[in-house]
């Protein structure tokens, strides 16, 4: 216990999935915990987004690890806010450690089908939402002079690419190479930049009806134990999917000073996909 004790984390997307799971497990080892989540429907996408009661139970988890937290809804296409979410994150806790960038949206058809709405939307949140996390928070974290760690979600789709999700492997190549611009550009000041590259987790953003169908499209009523065995297949070891604790538990390590010399680097949780 206690391997980020005294940090502060600012964490995207962080209302459910994944980014839940990130800021409860880092509450749990120490950190406090500013959430940020848009929590607003985007016309473009296909299934239900997060919401403020999302984001509000999240906040109740974290602050049942006796950890403090702030939750705000902000957009990370918008730069002012972005600006106005980490200027209060400076003045309720004094500085951030870690940076979770998170937030991300996914939707499916062949990239000559994509309309210009679906491709914009996506490139906008997973790309550069990322851009405007950064570039909120930086300069407060090299006038700290601490150091510190930007996790950035990309995806294992960065390494392979796969089909009817131009956007989304656009917008997650995308991001690593911009991490790599980071680490690069923050080694100087002590601040490590890596990406998470997960296949599919047990989260929203998998489990619903839009994703059900474009994986088993043969199927009259495809549900969760179809998308289990088609996804299965694809993976090394014996699951379809990894959990949201898993990503966690990488985003920790690369959190904490267990990691305090990777930097630029991609890190797979993928339950062996690239292997096949």
């Amino acid at each position: 216990m206690g391997r980020v004790t005294g940090k502060v984390a600012l964490i995207t997307g962080a209302a459910r999935g994944q980014g839940r799971s990130h800021a409860v497990r880092l509450a749990e080892e120490g950190a406090d915990i500013f959430l940020l989540d848009a929590c607003a429907e985007i016309a473009s996408v296909r299934y239900p987004l997060a919401t403020e009661a999302d984001l509000k139970e999240t906040a109740e988890l974290v602050a049942a690890t006796g950890r403090r937290v702030i939750a705000r809804t902000a957009d990370v296409r918008s730069q002012e806010e972005m600006n106005d979410a980490v200027a209060e994150t400076i003045t309720e806790f004094g500085h951030v450690d870690i940076v979770c960038a998170n937030a991300g949206i996914v939707g499916f058809a062949p990239t000559w089908e994509l309309s210009e709405a679906e491709w914009q939307d996506v490139l906008d949140v997973n790309l550069t939402g990322v851009f405007h996390t950064v570039k909120a928070v930086v300069p407060t974290m090299i006038d700290a002079a601490s150091g510190g760690s930007i996790v950035i979600t990309s995806s294992i789709q960065a390494f392979r690419g796969s089909a009817n999700i131009a956007h989304y492997n656009a917008s997650k190549a995308g991001v690593m190479g911009l991490m790599r611009t980071l680490a690069g550009e923050l080694g100087r000041h002590k601040i490590r930049v890596n990406t998470v590259n997960p296949s599919a987790v047990a989260t929203p953003m998998l489990l619903n009806d839009a994703t059900f169908g474009v994986f088993g499209p043969d199927l009259e009523t495809p549900g969760p134990d179809d998308l289990w065995e088609r996804s299965k297949a694809r993976n090394v070891m014996d699951v379809g999917w990894v959990e949201p604790i898993d990503m966690s538990n990488a985003v920790l390590f690369l959190a904490s000073d267990e990691s305090r010399y990777i930097t630029g680097a991609s890190l797979p949780v993928d339950a062996g996909l690239l292997l096949q």
